[in-house]
């Protein structure tokens, strides 16, 4: 799917490379980042303003691929502390990065402009952070940037993520891993162990979600077997499209997030008390 850099995005990529670059160094930078025809007229904020609306307009081109080149340098330069030149290179960062959440859109390293997951809680990337599961942050942006172009790709990275949080959750917790680590034996051990099990939830909306929740991860990885390149096509042809592999990429979010703050809930349950707690009865599940 095309999708044209948001106006706002135009004006202060271009205000930020204009004021970065020379003349020269600005014309290399968007040949590098692949900007169609030769370089505008103009003074630099002019000429890369121009030079960012022709990658709009010109049908040939992907403007976000454009755009993901064109910042990468300034996303991921090393900065160091207490420098004045490295704090306004830090708030540009923040600047480009606010407008991208603002269109819904990421930064992904390596030069590319991803779709956002939206969270209904704490971020997923705070998890991340926390315990430290950075298979996970690669999987989810192998996920995002493979959405529109491969989805049968992106379709493996979700069922990869998953299975990543499976392996760290039976780690950190000292169960017994599976002989076979495919995303179903790794699952049920850990669901077993959090206590998602729907006969036991008195809520009946919230046993059906539960139900849910289990079906749901069952799917993904039997939809990777079935039809990503993980494992091939086989006899049946998978015509997975984007909305597909967007489907199943939202929904490893959703089971990743759950079981990340059910996690948490058990870790701080046990501090305080050392019975064994369900997060799924009642005042644990989200009552």
């Amino acid at each position: 799917m095309r999708r044209s850099i948001p106006a706002a995005l135009l004006s202060v990529c271009a205000e930020i490379s204009a004021a970065r670059e020379t003349h020269a160094s600005l014309d290399n930078l968007f040949t590098y980042a692949g900007a169609p025809g030769d370089p505008p007229q103009g003074s630099k904020p002019a000429k890369a303003l121009a030079w960012l609306r022709l990658c709009n307009k010109d049908p040939k081109v992907q403007p976000l691929d454009v755009l993901g080149k064109l910042i990468e340098g300034y996303m991921e330069e090393a900065l160091e502390a207490d420098n004045r030149w490295h704090e306004s290179k830090l708030a540009d960062r923040k600047r480009i990065a606010k407008l991208l959440a603002a269109n819904e859109l990421q930064y992904v390293k390596g030069g590319k402009i991803a779709g956002t997951l939206a969270s209904p809680s704490r971020t997923l990337e705070e998890f991340i952070r926390e315990r430290d599961v950075v298979a996970i942050d690669g999987e989810f942006n192998r996920a995002l940037t493979n959405v529109e172009s491969n989805p049968r790709e992106a379709v493996s990275a979700a069922s990869n993520i998953l299975e990543s949080l499976c392996k760290a959750y039976i780690e950190d917790e000292g169960l017994d891993m599976p002989s076979k680590q495919d995303l179903q034996p790794l699952w049920t051990v850990v669901r077993k162990d959090l206590g998602f099990d729907p006969s036991k939830v008195e809520d009946l909306d919230l046993q059906k979600i539960l139900s849910g929740l289990i079906s749901l991860v069952d799917g993904i990885g039997a939809l990777r077997t079935h039809a990503s390149s993980a494992h091939g096509a086989g006899k049946r042809s998978y015509k997975l499209e984007a909305r597909h592999a967007r489907l199943a990429v939202h929904a490893a979010h959703t089971a990743t997030l759950f079981v990340l703050e059910s996690w948490e809930r058990k870790k701080g349950f046990g501090k305080r008390r050392s019975r064994a707690v369900n997060p799924t009865d009642s005042g644990n599940f989200g009552k």
